[in-house]
């Protein structure tokens, strides 16, 4: 493996995002745990992943499955124990493999002791009448619950989930006080839930956006920046909900003061379309401030799994969204399942677990066998597994999906310009999107509906379909609708390629 300098790992690496609930149950309670994702730490390091983002690990009564927190400096009973967390972050570093925590500082399940012992600690308001024309974001409804007490607490979320004041330094300083506690036990970082939306509107005017995006949230963000630069190697990542780019940009500070990587709304959520794609990268790659660093993700807990939203179920075109993904200038999340082109798996209404937004069938357990439990668990699943392919399955076809993201990531580990190297679109016909990294990689998806042929010379290393890896390109290149190609055109391809890793 190519040693990289400190402070780049999560600018350099491939991040993977675990669902603890449905990665590998150890107990056969029929959800996934802790010590489950410690079991399937290997795979990890096989298909070579430098750090996981967990979704919430702590207590909570599980309104919002984990996002309504009752207590961040602990870990929620189905899960394990702090020992668990502590064992898992060892386990992992062992494998040069960092472990990220989900923080959720919007808001709190009403179970936290907050609630009912420092009010003040949460966004209150007085009167008859809604304080304001504030929308609940899961049902559309007013975003504000009458209290016990007669006030109105705000709620963008659930009833559940009263928002926390960010005007009260009380706040800050608990939530300083729970960074430290994580960080030094030796977690690398946190992905922030609703990070753009912790700070409202002070006097709370009408506005249906809540007044997100307002300046103070940017102080609490340097405020964890300079917290956090306290420690080595550790790193922020923002769940900006943030459809202006302009508006995503500023998350990153001066790109160095604030969030080290800021996820991109507007790439996750539009079509698997050439055109769309290749204008939101040119505008971040324009956009972003000295410093800052581009993050790409085609899957989350949230949206569901590329392989249904962005490929509908086309497996080549789920492969060709992989190799965008693996290979454009940016940190790549891969969500639990991508590496095996997994879709999401339809729920029976009598099945559902997320009666706040219907989110259930992207997160369904991992279909590690083809048995009954997947290979996931010795009992009943708390989802049901799909009927799709199994990592099992795959890791026996050098063709798979599976082999193909380890390849990509193999490439990438071992070639700098796959890394680091510049992005600059190339010139390709209607449905095809190619552009260069560095100096001698070349990148080509054809995301249209009929063959095409581009100018390109070299050799591929890696395609989608397998059988064309080491064809040396002669001037042109044709490819086939869903069909994607990573060429180098310098020379002595063999020497630049990774060499083989142990076997899983």
């Amino acid at each position: 493996m190519a040693a990289r300098a400190p402070g780049t790992w999560w600018r350099e690496g491939v991040l993977y995002q675990v669902y603890p609930r449905s990665f590998q149950d150890s107990n056969g309670d029929g959800i996934g745990d802790l010590r489950g994702v410690i079991a399937r730490l290997d795979h990890l390091a096989w298909l070579g992943v430098d750090g996981i983002w967990l979704n919430p690990t702590f207590p909570s009564p599980d309104r919002d499955w984990g996002y309504d927190v009752a207590d961040y400096t602990a870990v929620h009973p189905d899960l394990g124990t702090l020992e668990d967390l502590d064992a898992l972050v060892a386990e992992a570093g062992r494998r040069d493999i960092r472990v990220l925590l989900d923080l959720v500082p919007n808001h709190t399940s009403d179970q936290h002791p907050w609630f009912a012992e420092h009010p003040d600690y949460y966004v209150w308001a007085d009167g008859d009448k809604l304080p304001n024309n504030w929308r609940s974001i899961f049902d559309g409804g007013p975003a504000w619950t009458r209290h016990a007490n007669g006030r109105w607490y705000l709620r963008l979320f659930l009833a559940q989930q009263p928002d926390l004041d960010w005007f009260n330094p009380a706040v800050a300083e608990e939530f300083d006080a729970i960074v430290r506690f994580w960080l030094d036990r030796g977690v690398a970082g946190f992905r922030i839930d609703v990070c753009q939306a912790i700070v409202k509107d002070r006097e709370l005017r009408d506005d249906p956006g809540h007044s997100a995006n307002r300046p103070e949230v940017h102080d609490v963000m340097r405020r964890w920046r300079a917290l956090t630069d306290g420690y080595e190697d550790r790193v922020l990542v923002g769940e900006t909900y943030v459809h202006e780019l302009d508006q995503l940009m500023r998350y990153y500070g001066d790109g160095a003061d604030e969030l080290h990587l800021a996820f991109n709304i507007p790439f996750l959520q539009a079509p698997l379309d050439a055109a769309r794609l290749r204008a939101i990268v040119e505008d971040v790659e324009a956009g972003l401030p000295p410093g800052a660093w581009p993050v790409w993700t085609g899957s989350n807990h949230d949206a569901g799994r590329l392989a249904t939203r962005w490929a509908r179920g086309d497996a080549a075109l789920a492969r060709c969204a992989l190799v965008m993904l693996l290979t454009l200038r940016g940190t790549p999340f891969l969500y639990y399942g991508d590496e095996i082109g997994l879709c999401d798996v339809p729920i029976r209404e009598e099945a559902v677990r997320d009666h706040a937004g219907g989110r259930d069938g992207g997160r369904t357990p991992m279909p590690w066998t083809s048995e009954p439990g997947g290979g996931f668990t010795t009992g009943a699943p708390w989802l049901p597994l799909g009927d799709g392919p199994s990592v099992a399955d795959q890791i026996q076809h050098p063709s798979s999906t599976l082999h193909l993201v380890r390849s990509l990531i193999d490439l990438r580990r071992a070639q700098p310009d796959l890394r680091t190297g510049a992005y600059a679109t190339l010139p390709a016909p209607d449905g095809v999107w190619a552009w260069r990294r560095g100096e001698d990689w070349t990148v080509a998806l054809n995301l249209g509906e009929h063959n095409a042929e581009l100018t390109l010379s070299g050799r591929i290393a890696v395609g989608t379909n397998r059988a064309r890896d080491g064809e040396e390109l002669s001037g042109t290149i044709r490819l086939r609708p869903a069909e994607a190609v990573v060429v180098f055109s310098g020379d002595d391809l063999r020497q630049r390629l990774p060499q083989n890793r142990r076997r899983l």
